[in-house]
């Protein structure tokens, strides 16, 4: 299924299409009369009065072929919330086969800047869906046609939500992949096609990563017959030569556990071990599409985790790109040693204004949080408080946990500086942090987003459907918009 919007000035005869209209928070239709005959705004206003108006969604079946949405608008509603009304829609309209609306545009009185902007996007984030390898296709056409002179979301933002859309389901569409398709040597070939966006896009293969010094990244990913690569995408928007910011990713694309073996149980979930570097990948190609006045980069370790006469063995001590070493007492805690090389290498080639990554690191970030909040953890008050309520805004919400020097103490190692998991237990998310702390060598301002409960959904959320999310690529788009542009 497809949604096609187009723009056009004149209403259509109240005979035609399907209506989408919309009115205040008291369903007050005194100025939706001139959409609608007048047997069809009688038949709408009896049955409002004997109908829970608390709802935000009313849809009436007028005939086999027309039906009038009605959208209650309340005051100084947020971004996020005019999103999830459109997304409602969506979810209330999406069957049938007549799918054809005119949205009118003039009925809108609430006070916003872009109101239907927002509604729309909305609607489009909620429509996505992966069906690549479904014999079956759903290939109805939504079409929705915005009719009026008013309220009309501008060419300029209708741009800027095109280029967050199409981010958004870049990242859900490289999660909802399966580990035979979107394996290491695939990741690192589609990534090069994003050159065509205006992205500088550079490969480093395992030869060159040898020659760096990556072996906590190459560890992880030797056991795989795939190769082992870090990516970057550089964004040059902004008209000096100032630092750019620089975003992180783990890009597991799949996660056996390596000899510390997951149970068979939910493994297939282990597909999406690679969302973080999917969200940095979705935001950089909708800092580029959009054309954001800012430097960027983006890094990502892209590995396969698994069993092989040549896989990584816990008690194996490598050493990072660093020059720090790590005893490797579990081989399922295999992120954190993909980004400990990137992080330190992006700190370095880059010397970045800021760095985040995002992960999906830990299940212990689950246990604390569940699917409503991603972990933060940071060095940096002000760039906790950025990311904190930019995920406010555009509702991906974060919590800032803790980090502290006496955290240490759990990931010391007897032989070596350090080692990759806390034996004593507790605390598994933080111990994963402080481990990933010690690889920002130069106190750059930094932050890791746990993203583990976030990326990926069972049962769905108010803007996607079940699967991959794409949590984090509207989220970080915020934080530039808001405060680095």
């Amino acid at each position: 299924m497809s949604i096609k919007i187009s723009y056009s000035k004149k209403n259509k005869d109240k005979n035609s299409s399907n209506l989408i209209l919309f009115s205040n928070d008291k369903f007050n239709l005194n100025n939706l009369k001139k959409y609608l005959l007048e047997q069809e705004f009688s038949y709408i206003s009896d049955l409002l009065k004997t109908s829970d108006l608390k709802k935000n969604l009313f849809i009436f079946e007028l005939t086999s072929k027309k039906k009038v949405a009605l959208v209650s608008i309340k005051n100084n509603l947020k971004n996020s919330d005019i999103e999830n009304l459109g997304a409602e829609l969506f979810g209330r309209i999406n069957y049938g086969k007549n799918n054809e609306y005119d949205v009118i545009s003039d009925s809108i009185t609430v006070k916003h800047n872009n109101f239907l902007g927002h509604f729309l996007h909305g609607v489009k984030l909620k429509s996505y869906e992966f069906n690549k390898y479904k014999s079956k296709k759903d290939t109805r056409n939504i079409l929705i046609n915005i009719v009026g002179n008013k309220n009309k979301p501008s060419e300029k933002s209708q741009l800027k939500f095109q280029a967050l859309e199409a981010g958004t389901f870049y990242a859900r569409d490289l999660v909802s992949e399966p580990g035979n398709i979107l394996h290491p040597d695939e990741y690192a070939k589609r990534l090069n096609s994003l050159k065509k966006d205006g992205l500088k896009v550079t490969i480093y293969d395992e030869k060159k990563l040898k020659k760096l010094g990556m072996h906590a990244l190459l560890g992880v990913g030797q056991g795989s017959v795939r190769g082992s690569y870090l990516v970057t995408m550089e964004w040059n928007g902004a008209k000096n030569n100032s630092h750019p910011l620089a975003f992180v990713g783990k890009g597991v694309c799949f996660d056996t556990g390596g000899y510390s073996l997951k149970p068979a149980k939910f493994m297939e979930d282990m597909t999406y071990d690679m969302a973080g570097s999917a969200t940095v990948v979705g935001l950089m190609k909708s800092l580029a599409l959009r054309k954001a006045k800012v430097n960027a980069v983006g890094v990502v370790g892209l590995v396969e985790n698994m069993v092989s006469g040549n896989a990584q063995r816990p008690g194996d001590i490598v050493k990072s790109y660093s020059g720090k070493t790590i005893e490797i007492l579990n081989t399922d805690a295999e992120g954190r040693l993909v980004l400990a090389d990137a992080l330190t290498f992006t700190e370095k080639k880059f010397k970045p204004k800021f760095i985040i990554d995002l992960a999906t690191l830990t299940g212990a970030i689950i246990v604390c949080l569940g699917s409503e909040y991603a972990g933060l953890f940071s060095n940096d008050d002000k760039l906790s408080k950025q990311i904190y309520e930019a995920g406010q805004n555009v509702e991906e919400k974060v919590w800032r946990m803790p980090l502290h020097k006496n955290y240490d103490k759990l990931i010391n190692s007897k032989n070596a500086d350090m080692q990759n998991i806390n034996y004593i237990g507790g605390a598994g998310s933080t111990t994963a942090a402080q481990f990933l702390q010690r690889f920002i060598l130069n106190k750059t301002p930094w932050a890791h987003l746990d993203i583990a409960g976030m990326a990926f959904s069972k049962y769905g959320g108010a803007l996607n459907s079940s699967g991959a999310t794409g949590f984090g690529v509207r989220l970080l788009n915020q934080l530039v918009e808001d405060n680095y542009e």
